[in-house]
């Protein structure tokens, strides 16, 4: 009973400090938990991951969660990508391609892969190409075409680099885009494909050229 008693004054001790205001502390909670795993703080990493503001903190909380067997954490993290919250969706996805599990694949839906919110959008587009059966890669692949020309640097070089991790599943969805009408995804796709010839160029000058490429060919058609 004393034990049973103690165990539960832990518990409640290591939650409040992942809830704590100073992040080093939740930083330090978090650490604990991982250090010494225990399926009773699952719930509780879970429920923070998708409030936490502090981005080293949010990284302790997912190797904390790599640190339980997956049969516990998967399926809180699985509810979690369903989520209303988009940083629950993000911190999800992000945790699930780290744990690896095979049977977190069906989650990533299309819906995820172009959801509205960036950080959710490649936080799905890594774990999609962590999860993905070999003979589901070449779908994937045209799915992750789809977001070809979406958002900023950060976003684009994201999406180029899950689509060069596919390897030739991915060579037919780049050949067809980089022949893509709109020109800022014929951009993407030319520059993805210098990224997958030499995985060491720059991707930001990569994609000046490309659009330089891409304004050229369009100019032409005209």
């Amino acid at each position: 009973m004393t034990t049973t008693s103690t165990e539960d004054a832990n518990t409640v001790r290591v939650l409040r400090g992942l809830a704590h205001d100073d992040p080093s502390v939740r930083l330090r909670a978090a650490l604990a938990v991982g250090t010494n795993p225990d399926p009773e703080y699952v719930d509780g990493l879970v429920e923070r991951c998708a409030v936490e503001p502090d981005f080293p903190v949010r990284e302790m909380l997912t190797w904390a969660l790599t640190r339980h067997p997956a049969a516990v954490t998967v399926p809180p993290l699985l509810e979690e990508v369903r989520s209303e919250r988009a940083q629950a969706r993000s911190q999800a996805l992000h945790t699930l391609s780290k744990i690896g599990d095979p049977r977190a694949w069906p989650a990533v839906t299309p819906a995820l892969l172009s959801d509205p919110d960036e950080e959710v959008a490649r936080s799905a587009w890594r774990a999609a190409v962590v999860l993905a059966p070999e003979d589901e890669r070449p779908a994937l692949a045209v799915g992750l075409a789809t977001q070809f020309g979406r958002g900023g640097r950060e976003a684009q070089l994201s999406l180029s680099r899950a689509l060069v991790a596919l390897g030739e599943a991915a060579a037919p969805v780049l050949t067809a885009a980089t022949a893509d009408p709109d020109p800022r995804v014929r951009a993407h796709a030319l520059a993805t494909e210098a990224l997958r010839r030499d995985p060491d160029a720059g991707f930001g000058s990569a994609i000046e050229e490309a659009k330089r490429i891409a304004v050229l060919g369009t100019d032409r058609e005209g």
